[in-house]
């Protein structure tokens, strides 16, 4: 999900005497295109089940002395052969493999008919030693060579080279666990809980290129080379599969020193990586390096460095995770492990149940053993603690709290270990352990037994965690106050309670600056990083201290959400020596936004760098590379049409704009900020239908709805009452929506109205200036003195007035004193 860009038409009154005496002409010439760009997060490119890389020739993409420190995994097979056998059959081994005769002959079975997908048929055939996959369409045939396969657990996905040294990953997958061939994009449609509608993304997408989502997640040693030019690649590997020196390091030097220690004896230095000393922190960080829905933040990710020096996580803000914490199947296990209460004690790593090579340690014997020794109680009782009997499939310990689902027919266990819980599955459609298993009851009947055999009730929390995650979502803001408590108090774990501080990105209200002000001092770099994100646009002092405090932070993440709100500040702000630190930070931000520099989404970001420093034109050739690396994407578009906007250039942002709604003609932003510019440019018709277009995308825009007020109020000023009314009604924190509602009530003789709305403007922002020489003007005009009074003098007392206008309000009750 990529983040909305909000767009804000300035109306603004300072003197409400002669502005209500100024007709709409006037007042449509304040009207000005003024863009807030949203980065309180960056734009996460997707990560697929398997990153990508090229061949050349069928063989492993090896340039010579490309990686000369690293030697491969034969090298180690004279030393350790037994490790080197369990490697080589496990599947990091052959998590990728060149497709072979042996290959063809022990894996896969043929496809006998043809699969039609994307207005065309395939189907995939052994031709002598080769996998070809026929395309036909239109009375063409085409022939695509599957030169390497991924997987081998549950599904193999095949590639194919195609231009500028792209791997594609072919539209069929085969299905090891029911031994057939299907349509791999189909099978990746997500079936959202709230309704929201997902379709197929075409096989020839760039999400399914190969190349441009590896991280040395399916090869080791890469290195893409990628040519921006060009936008080509020549991408090279040390060795197809996850090979030794991937979690050890280069073994050069290693095989140098215990050759020259002679046999039998041990090297006092063995100059590689020993990951038996390794804390549960680095155990779980580095298998987390390929098992989480992330965005990386360095180019490589050494072994034993903490995840969050190199990645930053997704959490519940994305729609591929349940409001309640449930993956949506993919299972992207570092967002879900970090939900576990085990994993948070700090007593548990992925080596406790897993190999380093992947395989689970108690596949034989008791299985529960899994959970020894912490929950010894639990194991030999485990038929009194689970309800049911011994030899049962659910006296195993993994089938309550680590059940399997499927998506994409990947099947895979859930990593949070939280007991079963139906009411979360009646809540948010999220599946439970019970109904996986029992699959003829409903989740009625499981909510049922489980609230008897556990008297206190271990799901309330999570639902109601839950529940304000999905409110959040869909930017309801009646609870703001309870979110910002559980904030406040860390009643969150941390990813729940990073899930809430991303969503608030969307809550425009004073109110949540405190509660992330607070967040940034918190235990978990994570948190840490996304409150120092969130603090976008609050330029106070408080802000800026935090903020400069997170700059020096031991985790590059929090550094990076801190250097993302900083780069929004005035420079002038910072002193000298606040000046180099920024430069210091700067640096390491800009680093970051380009660690990937063939994903369009690294430049989006950069794009918006440059904007919020002020640097228009290199916003837009970032932005313009974004839309160069992906036409499809609308939001570089929308984000360069601002930038041009500011650089004078209407021509160009119209054109752009109109590009972006050909791309997503629903999309609310791209409409909003059209009508903004037309409005500009006096074009007022038509930048009304825009402003519609974008309240029917969104008819929760209370920004729509005010500009429409706005727009409408020359023509009829019922029509400006109306969608003023809208406005405040959508967004009551926001108090120049109340503020305008007021001003044409009073336009259209209703002063009792104005009165009544001014006041209930006051009373949720009691220092809001405008309102209360609004409301004093009013007074006074209508020959209530001592209400004016009244009303100045209270002001008087709210804390957040500024000097000026307290010197404003001083002067008026001088001159009405006087009189």
């Amino acid at each position: 999900m990529f983040l909305l860009i909000v767009v804000l038409l300035v109306f603004k009154q300072t003197n409400i005497n002669t502005q209500r005496k100024a007709s709409i002409i006037e007042v449509m010439k304040r009207i000005r295109f003024f863009s807030v760009l949203m980065f309180t997060g960056l734009v996460m490119a997707a990560l697929l089940f398997f990153p990508g890389c090229q061949i050349k020739n069928g063989k492993d993409s090896v340039a010579e002395n490309k990686f000369p420190d690293y030697t491969g995994s034969v090298s180690c097979r004279e030393c350790h052969e037994r490790f080197y056998e369990l490697w080589a059959s496990s599947h990091h081994g052959l998590a990728m493999q060149p497709i072979t005769n042996t290959f063809l002959q022990n894996e896969i079975t043929p496809q006998i008919e043809e699969i039609f997908l994307e207005g065309k048929y395939y189907q995939a055939m052994v031709q002598d030693t080769f996998l070809i996959v026929k395309e036909r369409g239109h009375e063409k045939l085409k022939n695509y060579q599957a030169t390497w396969a991924l997987g081998g657990k549950n599904v193999y996905y095949f590639l194919t080279p195609i231009t500028k040294g792209r791997l594609q990953v072919l539209p069929l997958a085969y299905d090891l666990n029911d031994s057939m061939w299907y349509n791999n994009p189909e099978s990746a449609i997500r079936h959202f809980s709230n309704e929201m509608l997902d379709e197929a993304i075409s096989w020839k997408d760039h999400l399914y290129t190969f190349n441009t989502t590896c991280y040395s997640c399916h090869v080791s040693q890469l290195s893409t080379n990628f040519d921006l030019n060009t936008l080509s690649y020549n991408t090279l590997w040390e060795e197809a599969g996850i090979n030794c020196e991937t979690c050890h390091g280069p073994s050069s030097e290693h095989i140098r020193v215990c050759k020259e220690a002679g046999e039998g004896n041990v090297p006092e230095d063995l100059k590689i990586i020993i990951t038996k000393t390794f804390t549960h922190d680095q155990h779980n960080s580095f298998c987390a390096s390929c098992h989480a829905k992330m965005r990386p933040l360095t180019s490589s990710y050494p072994p034993g460095e903490t995840f969050f020096n190199h990645f930053d996580l997704i959490t519940l803000e994305d729609p591929d995770f349940y409001p309640d914490g449930r993956d949506l199947g993919e299972n992207y296990t570092h967002t879900t492990w970090l939900q576990s209460k085990c994993v948070q004690s700090g007593r548990l790593d992925c080596i406790h149940c897993h190999t380093s090579s992947g395989r689970y340690r108690f596949k034989t014997g008791n299985p529960n053993f899994a959970c020894m020794p912490c929950h010894q109680d639990k194991v030999d009782n485990v038929s009194k603690h689970s309800f049911h009997l011994v030899e049962s499939e659910g006296s195993l310990c993994i089938s309550c709290h680590m059940p399997k689902t499927e998506f994409g027919r990947m099947i895979r266990s859930d990593h949070s270990m939280r007991p079963p819980m139906p009411a979360a599955t009646l809540k948010f459609k999220s599946p439970n352990a019970c109904n996986i298993c029992h699959k003829d009851k409903d989740a009625r009947w499981s909510d049922q037994f489980v609230r008897e055999w556990r008297k206190r009730d271990y799901q309330k929390e999570v639902l109601y965690q839950g529940e304000l995650i999905a409110e959040a979502r869909q930017e309801k803001w009646e609870k703001v106050e309870i979110m910002l408590k559980y904030l406040d108090e860390r009643i969150f774990n941390e990813v729940f309670s990073t899930s809430m501080i991303r969503l608030l990105s969307r809550y425009d209200s004073e109110k949540k600056w405190p509660a992330l002000l607070r967040a940034i001092n918190h235990p978990s770099p994570l948190v840490r990083s996304s409150a120092a994100n969130g603090l976008l646009g609050n330029f106070t002092i408080e802000s800026k201290k935090a903020l400069l405090k997170a700059a020096h932070d031991e985790y590059r993440l929090v550094r990076l959400g801190a250097a993302a709100s900083l780069s929004s500040f005035p420079r002038n702000l910072f002193s000298p020596e606040e000046q180099r630190i920024l430069n210091t930070l700067f640096t390491e931000y800009e680093e970051s936004l380009v660690t990937r520099p063939d994903d369009w989404g690294s430049h989006y970001n950069l794009g918006n760098y440059f904007y919020y420093q002020g640097n228009f034109q290199e916003a837009i050739l970032s932005f313009e590379t974004a839309n160069r690396l992906y036409p499809e994407a609308f939001e570089p578009l929308i984000n360069s049409s601002i930038a041009y906007a500011m650089l004078g250039n209407s021509v160009k942002a119209e054109k752009n704009l109109r590009k972006a709604i050909i791309i997503n003609p629903d999309n609310e932003a791209s409409h909003l900020n059209l009508g903004l510019l037309l409005a500009e440019l006096g074009r007022l018709d038509e930048a009304e239908n825009s402003l519609r277009t974008a309240f029917e995308a969104n008819p929760e825009s209370a920004t729509a709805a005010y500009n429409l007020s706005i727009l409408t109020a020359k023509k009829d000023i019922r029509e400006a009452i109306k969608w003023s009314k809208k406005a405040s009604e959508l967004n009551p924190e926001d108090s120049k929506y109340g503020y305008t509602y007021a001003f044409y009530l009073l336009e259209n003789k209703d002063k009792t109205g104005a009165i009544k709305e001014l006041r209930k403007t006051l009373y949720d922002q009691p220092d809001y200036s405008d309102a209360i020489f609004f409301l004093g003007n009013i007074y006074e005009e209508s020959g209530e003195i001592q209400k004016t009074l009244e009303l100045y003098n209270n002001s008087l007392k709210q804390p957040g007035l500024s000097e000026e206008v307290k010197y404003q309000l001083n002067l008026k009750i001088e001159q009405i004193s006087n009189n």
